[in-house]
């Protein structure tokens, strides 16, 4: 019995949830998460892209700066301009992610 009544709550709060969210949509607003800043990741950038042209590994890199291998392919990714300007072909990162 209490199960069904709580089952009840939970479809009006859904539901209630959802027409807002319907509602801010139709006024404009943007949803979700807002584009920030990186500012650990920015401040790392150029001793991962030193780290890349010297040939170390993505392990050694996450190990050495204490980031996530992500991060360090976010930063590959965002400084460079062509798909061989800035990481040598012998480190393997166009082979294996196929950029």
């Amino acid at each position: 019995m209490l199960a069904g009544i709580a089952q009840f709550e939970r479809d009006l709060l859904s539901e209630r949830v959802k027409s807002g969210l319907a509602a801010a949509r139709a006024r404009g607003k943007k949803l979700g998460r807002q584009p920030g800043q990186r500012p650990k990741s920015d401040k790392l950038a150029p001793k991962v892209i030193q780290a890349v042209t010297d040939g170390r590994s993505y392990r050694w890199i996450t190990r050495d700066l204490g980031i996530n291998k992500n991060t360090v392919l976010e930063i590959l990714k965002r400084h460079r301009k062509t798909p061989y300007d800035t990481i040598p072909s012998s480190v393997g990162f166009d082979r294996k992610y196929g950029s």
